[in-house]
């Protein structure tokens, strides 16, 4: 399979054709030098936000990447929102896991470490608030940890949400446990195999199904957290696995998919439960990425397909708010950063509000003035 290294919105990334829809590969606009360490856009909710880190081990399947190990061990970043508003503000991720993430993604323009230094807006280990609250799973795209979504992180655990993002270990550049061990990227070596997109998905949605089976027990908090209200959403293959992850456990009553190209085969039958579609260009209907028009078929429930002007496959990440501290201008006609954000926290946030908290949001319902970068497909998403 070939390898893309492709520039998305401005942050070369390494991206490959069988975890992700086709991204031409485009050269960076390096400035001179970097600007120093990057700051996450504050939540837009009204609670301040917490977070934590659970590790679990699932003894009852081996790891799927690493033959050498009998059980199947996940990090789950756990964000939430909190009374306290002072304290120690969360790392963005370690030193190491940044080095392993620029050195995988092929980005020089500034000190391995640099990542480490973002300034993130969640309190470690703050106590929760609040009860019964719904459950949002996250998961990211191929060869990204979970904290490539932290600022949309942030904004859904400020407005009431329990947030789980899980690391699927040994499919990203560096995952770091406990005692010091770091697992690096085992599946980029298998990613040209027959159906691996396929056998992707499904393994991530037995990650999401352990998770969800292990929070009561290994959460403090997790009483806290109304269980008939979980939905998912992701980033690229991240985005396929939430449609797996409902196929396979009725638990998972809504889902997001950005920018993912569907693995997930969705049966004839159909999917009945609430999905929306949130992406770039390349998947306006009848466009390069076919796989969102045979899934809107199968979409027997409520849904919508939103296609965002000048997204690209990383606007739905942190990834444009990184290009300034690493020294990457941004390209032109894509979506700035901060906008970027602004309209992927709103539209997530307008589904899970109208489909986990029974809140009817006008803005699904059709396009709307103050976000004309918003197209709604199949029948209006290619721009006049």
């Amino acid at each position: 399979m070939r390898h893309l290294l492709a520039v998305a919105a401005g942050l070369a990334l390494l991206a490959t054709s069988a975890c992700s829809a086709p991204t031409p590969p485009r050269a960076a606009a390096v400035s001179p030098t970097p600007t120093g360490p990057a700051t996450l856009p504050a939540p837009t909710g009204p609670h301040p936000v917490g977070i934590t880190a659970l590790y679990l081990k699932d003894t009852s399947r081996p790891d799927p990447w690493n033959l050498d190990a009998k059980a199947r061990e996940l990090k789950v970043t756990l964000w939430y929102p909190t009374k306290q508003r002072d304290g120690q503000r969360a790392a963005y991720m370690t030193p190491k896991e940044s080095e392993l993430l620029l050195k995988g993604a092929g980005i020089a323009s500034a000190p391995y470490d640099t990542l480490s230094k973002t300034h993130t807006n969640a309190i470690k280990d703050a106590e929760p608030a609040g009860t019964m609250l719904p459950l949002v799973v996250l998961s990211p795209g191929f060869t990204k940890p979970t904290s490539t979504l932290t600022s949309l992180a942030e904004d859904l655990a400020s407005r009431g949400y329990v947030v789980a993002g899980i690391d699927h270990t040994y499919e990203s550049y560096a995952t770091t446990f406990p005692d010091g061990r770091v697992a690096e990227c085992l599946a980029c070596d298998s990613n040209s195999d027959p159906g691996f997109g396929a056998g992707l998905v499904q393994g991530r949605a037995a990650d999401v199904s352990f998770v969800l089976d292990q929070l009561p027990s290994k959460w403090d908090g997790s009483g806290r957290i109304d269980r008939s209200r979980i939905a998912m959403a992701g980033q690229s293959i991240g985005g396929s696995s939430a449609v797996a992850a409902m196929l396979e456990d009725p638990r998972v009553r809504a889902g997001v998919d950005m920018d993912g190209t569907g693995y997930a085969r969705i049966p004839k039958s159909g999917l009945s439960r609430p999905f929306m579609f949130l992406g770039s260009a390349q998947h306006v209907s009848g466009g390069p990425a076919p796989t969102w028009d045979r899934d809107w078929e199968l979409l027997t429930g409520w849904k919508r397909w939103i296609v965002l002007t000048g997204a690209e496959h990383q606007s739905f990440t942190d990834t444009p708010l990184l290009e300034d501290a690493l020294g990457i201008e941004p390209l032109p006609g894509v979506l700035p950063a901060a906008r970027a954000a602004e309209l992927t926290r709103t539209y997530v946030a307008a589904f899970l509000d109208q489909h986990l908290n029974g809140k009817r949001q006008s803005l699904l319902d059709k396009p709307s003035s103050r976000y004309p970068e918003a197209r709604f497909c199949p029948e209006n998403c290619v721009p006049s």
